[in-house]
């Protein structure tokens, strides 16, 4: 348990290193650069279920058809935290200008 403890702090904080490298500045990312992030932590959730589920007992064999409707709640599920991110705060950051 402390293992797994360990790797998710780990984790987390190599995922915060570019907040503390860019300091408050705009960060700059293309559309692959996204699209390249959206899939890396679409497979960081595959790997940790099939880590939990080889735990329990035998994994399950999966087909493409799984893996297309994961992928899909995987976006529909982040969905709120794109609003927030990019819709929310650009329109209270456009209406302080004003």
């Amino acid at each position: 348990m402390a293992r797994v403890a360990g790797a998710f702090i780990v984790l987390a904080a190599l995922l915060s290193f570019p907040g503390w490298r860019s300091r408050g500045l705009a960060v700059r990312k293309s559309f692959f650069d996204r699209l390249l992030e959206v899939l890396v932590f679409y497979g960081l959730a595959g790997v940790l279920g099939f880590a939990l589920e080889a735990n329990i007992g035998n994994p399950f064999a999966q087909t493409w058809e799984f893996y297309a409707v994961t992928l899909s709640l995987f976006l529909v599920l982040g969905y709120p935290g794109f609003v927030v991110r990019y819709l929310l705060r650009r329109r209270k950051a456009a209406s302080r200008k004003a």
